[in-house]
């Protein structure tokens, strides 16, 4: 698995820093370092706006480039810095520990089935305000954790969101039921959430959440702490984030190759699943194809009176052997599902790529706004027209204004300038905090992946030697059969 490609630069006219030229693995590798990533800042330049000027200019409070715009901000970017060692599940042992069919009806009153998983929690610490939780056990349909992990995207944007198990089944192979409602694939999408908790409670800054803690001990109310928290509020449209796609004019080369990593990663976790599953369809019909061994061994025995129990042994050794084939692809979904999890977190660095286009499109457009308040104030001021404008052709038709009616303009416009710089000052201070956070998720991420990828491909060839070794047993015990005869 090759390391994420994340090198630092940026397009501009202004020269790049030396750091910008660092890729991920030159990046602080200690979270307290954190203050010395440099970050992105936009102001205006002379042929439009600039996504990485100099952070001194931001620093010296020097307020030329910063602009008003547009009064509806992006959701606020919530710092918080925990270390490992205080996250929930130090505190709180989760669990689901079965899952349920049930029918019931949907929001349109019809009648439904799905499936209900069971969470059960357990303080750890018994002088803990959780021992006081209403309860330990709940259950919880898959819809739940969907609009769960939705609160979490939306209020924490520069956080890598863990992704939750398939809803449906995917890469199957032919002898592996698609329909969700199979107990065999209940069963891995159980381990799956579970696993999708875990990986939030254990989040340095998830696991702190009064909402994500609700889910866990509430029955019912979590779901009010959702509409206090106006989530749909906050929430980006689609066609907003795919208009700031095609139309950041200056965007962060960093954020451009990690969305391509995301991309490449996805692609390739895809087709090895697409082979593992052909490989699977293969293996089973070999191991089956075995079982005629069996049968023939043994109608083979039936006229033979000195080989006859040989070739019954033997048979036997066979029909276990073609048997043992289910147990085996069963355990090999388990890994699938491994590797799964990481075909889905790709769309969470994607996710997280789009909050940082949606900012910067937000400081660009805010920028360009400014720039035009600020040639209206100066050709109102001085009473000439420097561009075309609808504005220049009135004046010339109808007459200029009269001094009292272009102060009052001027007056007006410098304080929309004033207002505008300010908001661009906070919205330049929000954008450099989410960039600084989102490259520390980047790299927990990375690590995260190294180790979990590399442990789940050294168990998969470890279970692909033990099924080659006991081929090799059967085999062995087969020649012994046939020895004695």
């Amino acid at each position: 698995m090759r390391p994420l490609p994340c090198a630092i630069a940026m397009e501009s006219t202004a020269k790049l820093k030396p750091e910008a030229k660092a890729g991920l693995e030159d990046l602080p590798s200690e979270k307290g370092d954190a203050s010395r990533l440099w970050v992105p800042e936009v102001c205006l330049t002379q042929g439009g706006v600039s996504a990485d000027q100099e952070p001194e200019m931001f620093e010296s409070g020097d307020p030329e480039g910063e602009s008003g715009g547009d009064s509806k901000r992006p959701a606020p970017v919530r710092i918080v810095e925990m270390p490992d060692e205080n996250c929930l599940l130090k505190k709180l042992e989760i669990s689901i520990a079965e899952a349920e069919k049930r029918t019931g009806k949907n929001a349109v009153s019809m009648q439904e089935t799905y499936t209900a998983y069971l969470i059960e929690t357990r303080s750890l610490d018994g002088q803990s305000e959780l021992q006081n939780s209403p309860h330990d056990t709940l259950w919880r349909r898959y819809s739940e954790f969907e609009l769960l992990r939705n609160y979490l995207c939306v209020s924490y944007p520069f956080v890598v969101v863990p992704p939750l198990p398939e809803k449906r089944a995917e890469f199957v192979w032919h002898k592996l039921s698609a329909d969700n409602m199979d107990p065999d694939f209940v069963e891995r999408r159980r381990i799956g959430l579970e696993n999708f908790l875990l990986r939030v409670a254990s989040h340095p800054v998830l696991s702190h959440d009064e909402v994500f803690y609700s889910f866990l001990n509430q029955e019912t109310g979590w779901k009010e702490l959702l509409n206090e928290a106006g989530l749909q509020l906050k929430a980006d449209s689609r066609l907003k984030s795919l208009n700031a796609t095609f139309r950041v004019r200056n965007p962060d080369k960093r954020f451009t190759e990690l969305k391509h990593y995301s991309d490449e990663l996805q692609s390739v976790i895809s087709h090895l699943l697409r082979v593992r599953a052909r490989v699977a369809d293969r293996l089973y019909g070999v191991y089956k194809v075995h079982g005629n061994y069996g049968r023939v061994f043994s109608e083979w025995s039936a006229i033979e009176r000195e080989m006859g129990d040989g070739l019954q042994s033997a048979g036997h050794h066979m029909d276990v052997y073609a048997g043992s084939i289910d147990d085996i692809l069963e355990e090999e979904e388990h890994y699938a599902d491994q590797l799964k999890e990481y075909l889905f977190y790709a769309e969470a660095l994607r996710t997280v790529c789009r909050k940082h286009e949606l900012m910067q499109y937000d400081l660009e457009m805010s920028a360009l706004d400014l720039q035009s308040k600020k040639q209206q104030c100066e050709e109102l001021a001085t009473g000439t027209v420097k561009t075309f404008s609808l504005k220049g052709m009135t004046s010339k038709l109808f007459g200029q204004e009269t001094p009292e009616q272009r102060e009052i303009k001027i007056k007006l416009l410098e304080e929309q300038i004033e207002e505008g710089e300010e908001q661009l000052k906070t919205r330049n201070e929000e954008s450099r905090e989410f960039v600084r956070n989102a490259w520390l998720e980047v790299e927990r991420f990375k690590e995260q992946k190294d180790q979990d990828l590399k442990e789940a491909l050294i168990s998969y060839a470890a279970m692909q030697i033990s099924m080659c070794k006991k081929g090799i047993q059967m085999w062995t015990n087969a020649k012994e059969c046939f020895s004695k005869m």
